[in-house]
């Protein structure tokens, strides 16, 4: 089945065909002296010129006046004029310009759409101690599937296998490939260059990085257009100025084939063939490098942008409490007061209680089931043990139900931006447990990256309490820290900071969705993040890579720099050649042959987006 881009591209062969086919036409019966050369030469443009007026028809209804208006008069003045040859070249001039733009465009598009075209369809899945081909909207998470070498991952997982060799390019952009070791996260899209393995499902297909991914690229494609709003901005004045020379040359010499020259130069313009492919072009290349831009207009906004609000969770960490240490006091170790707490804590749904439980588990400890189970939302939980009365939770809710200890007093040299995990049991303290969500190891160098890039001012916008957020900061070197965000919060930040200057905000969850569709550029950081901040965010960095975002912002301006340079280029030759048709040292023909010698170098200057 065709897509939309393949069937224009069809479309406007077949229009190239027919000019084509009317000027050759025309051409042989002119040369053998036969009275119907004019008419194949009008056959040739008459299905391109009509099929220009219902382009031209459905902009006008939609409110917008494009440059194709310039063709179509060319085209229409020709015709009226008994220029019929003139405008055959035109029509021929400009269906071609069309499919090179399509053409350009589709090559632009590859590296998108080559997404599209590696999604699994089934997996194998081991099934009492056999091997079953089984679709992947079947797998569940706990499920073991042999990954063989040459295929893409299905879903995300970890290794269950001694090791694995997989290129990671459609995701990181990385053309190296990536080693695993056992019990490492691999990600759906990933491709297995090595020798096969297992690997345990964590997540249904549908829930997988790859299927995101997949989702979103969709969307985008189904979207509008990319805006060409850098053309927008010259498009009227252009064609004022053209009827302006055509007009005035026809007037001070009274030769309406001298306008009729100065129409056809100006046919097709640089304007409408080269920014769609170099914005296509900057979108495909960022889309090779792991950064899904979701239309043109995004594009130009993040070339813009002068200020990054980030948020912390997630994007400056990793989003994960882990245990960071255990303090004690007499008569206990530290493995026994993790076990007892995330035993208890397996009864709760808190983010803290997960993390206590995942880290007991990865030390191999063997949790006890518990009871008597009571809980304070948010703030901590008692209950029963082996035998043991145990509370677990903040350091004042566990002293209020301790008789013996006050964990206050173990807290002495923990770093700010810890969270402290009280444990009492039998009413007396037994040690506090500390947890820590930590800086991404890159996350220094990605904000230096980005003031290289031209981010004069990098903000923090989080949820945490404001002691962590202000420590974060300091140590960063951030402009500015907002701690104890809201949904709601998060957004007046950004409407501060866009009052200053074009702003973008770089968040994964949920509650950063509101903020990323209220900036100039929202960016989701993962695609495997919360759907509602990938939906509301106009860029997605696929994976994890906070350097993505660096990268987006060069391809972004140089994209930008690219469409620009190809306007104000072409458009400048473009205007030299009407002011020699005006002064008609340039007949209609010879402009049309000029116009698209400048056309073809403008789309090729816009495909170095590419490189």
């Amino acid at each position: 089945m065709q897509g939309p881009l393949s069937s224009l591209l069809s479309f406007r062969a077949l229009l190239l065909a027919v000019a084509l086919a009317g000027l050759a036409v025309g051409g042989i019966a002119s040369a053998l002296g036969l009275a119907w050369a004019d008419g194949a030469w009008v056959a040739g443009t008459v299905p391109v010129l009509a099929a220009l007026i219902l382009e031209i028809v459905t902009s006008l209804r939609r409110g917008e006046v494009g440059l194709d208006l310039i063709a179509g008069l060319s085209m229409s003045a020709a015709l009226a004029f008994g220029a019929p040859l003139a405008g055959n070249v035109v029509a021929l001039m400009y269906a071609g310009g069309q499919f090179l733009e399509s053409y350009a465009e589709g090559r632009a598009r590859r590296e998108i759409t080559a997404l599209l075209h590696r999604v699994a369809r089934s997996a194998m899945r081991y099934v009492d101690g056999r091997l079953e081909e089984a679709p992947i909207d079947i797998l569940s998470p706990g499920d073991r599937i042999l990954v063989r070498h040459g295929e893409v991952v299905p879903v995300d997982g970890v290794l269950a296998s001694a090791s694995a060799l997989l290129d990671q390019s459609a995701l990181t952009g990385e053309s190296m490939p990536a080693e695993k070791n056992p019990d490492d996260e691999v990600l759906s899209g990933s491709t297995n260059v090595g020798d096969a393995f297992d690997l345990t499902t964590t997540r249904p297909a549908a829930e997988s990085t790859y299927a995101n991914i997949v989702r979103l690229v969709r969307q985008a494609q189904e979207s509008k257009a990319p805006s060409e709003r850098i053309a927008d901005r010259y498009a009227i004045w252009f064609l004022v100025l053209t009827l302006l020379i055509a007009g005035g040359a026809w007037w001070l010499s009274g030769d309406r084939i001298r306008a009729l020259a100065v129409l056809v130069v100006a046919t097709p313009c640089p304007l409408i063939l080269a920014l769609p492919v170099a914005i296509i072009s900057g979108m495909s290349r960022a889309a090779k490098g792991g950064v899904l831009v979701k239309s043109g207009g995004a594009l130009e906004a993040l070339a813009k942008v002068q200020t990054a609000i980030l948020d912390k969770t997630g994007t400056l960490t990793f989003g994960q409490a882990k245990v960071g240490d255990i303090r004690t006091v007499e008569g206990w170790t530290g493995e026994e007061i993790l076990r007892l707490a995330a035993s208890l804590d397996q009864a709760s749904s808190h983010v803290i209680a997960e993390a206590l439980v995942t880290d007991a588990r990865q030390r191999g400890l063997v949790l006890s089931p518990p009871s008597e189970i009571s809980e304070v939302a948010g703030t901590g939980i008692s209950g029963v043990v082996d035998g043991h009365a145990l509370v677990v939770g903040g350091s004042r809710f566990v002293r209020d139900r301790a008789h013996r200890g006050d964990p206050y007093a173990l807290r002495t040299g923990i770093p700010e931006g810890s969270v402290v995990v009280a444990v009492a049991v039998d009413g007396a303290l037994a040690g506090i447990i500390t947890l820590v969500d930590e800086l991404r190891p890159d996350a220094s160098a990605m904000l230096d990256a980005l003031r290289t890039a031209g981010i004069r001012r990098i903000v923090i916008a989080s949820g945490d309490r404001q002691d962590v957020v202000d420590a974060v900061a300091g140590s960063l070197g951030l402009s500015d820290a907002f701690g104890e965000m809201d949904p709601a919060g998060k957004v007046t930040v950004v409407a501060q900071e866009r009052a200053r200057a074009p702003t973008m905000m770089v968040g994964d969850g949920v509650n950063d969705a509101p903020a990323l569709a209220s900036a100039d550029v929202g960016v989701a950081m993962g695609a495997r993040g919360s759907a509602a901040s990938s939906e509301s965010a106009d860029i997605v960095l696929l994976v994890d890579r906070l350097d993505n975002l660096t990268f987006a912002l060069k391809v972004a301006r140089r994209t930008r720099n690219i469409a620009l340079q190809s306007v104000l280029v072409g458009l400048g030759l473009s205007i030299i050649a009407m002011i020699v048709a005006a002064f008609g040292f340039l007949p209609p023909v010879a402009g049309a042959l000029v116009q698209e010698a400048i056309d073809i170098a403008v789309i090729l200057n816009a495909l170095r987006a590419l490189r």
